[in-house]
């Protein structure tokens, strides 16, 4: 298992992540200052993106059924923890957007490979 989303398991089976792009930010107000630089306060974290990008081989895994899969539990609009293979908790993440790509086809229309990324949005807090 590289990662897992609620129930869903990325792993060579299923959706094989090349990336694994994790972006956090945190919020400073500021106040304007004559002369000198403006006065900042922290105040608080601010969003957490997690992007996973890769691609898939159809005589590896059927990728069309695990992305249909997402996109069900992106519609639910629920948060997913986000658990890797080493156990470390990431914490509660909401699907914000799933982009695929079929190359290659066979003669019935199926896709040899897809390349896909899935966009993740922290919802949690850091107590949680």
């Amino acid at each position: 298992m590289l990662l897992a989303l609620g129930m869903f398991v990325f792993s060579i089976d299923t959706l094989a992540f090349d990336d694994l792009n994790r972006r956090a930010n945190w919020r400073h107000a500021t106040s304007t200052r004559v002369g000198t630089r403006d006065a900042t306060q922290f105040t608080g974290p601010g969003e957490e993106t997690i992007s996973l990008p890769g691609s898939v081989f159809h005589e590896i895994a059927d990728g069309s059924v695990s992305i249909d899969e997402l996109r069900a539990m992106a519609n639910t609009g629920d948060a997913w923890s986000l658990v890797d293979g080493r156990g470390y908790v990431y914490g509660a993440f909401v699907i914000t957007g799933i982009d695929d790509r079929g190359k290659g086809f066979f003669p019935d229309g199926t896709p040899r490979q897809i390349d896909f990324s899935i966009e993740l949005l922290r919802v949690d807090h850091d107590d949680a």
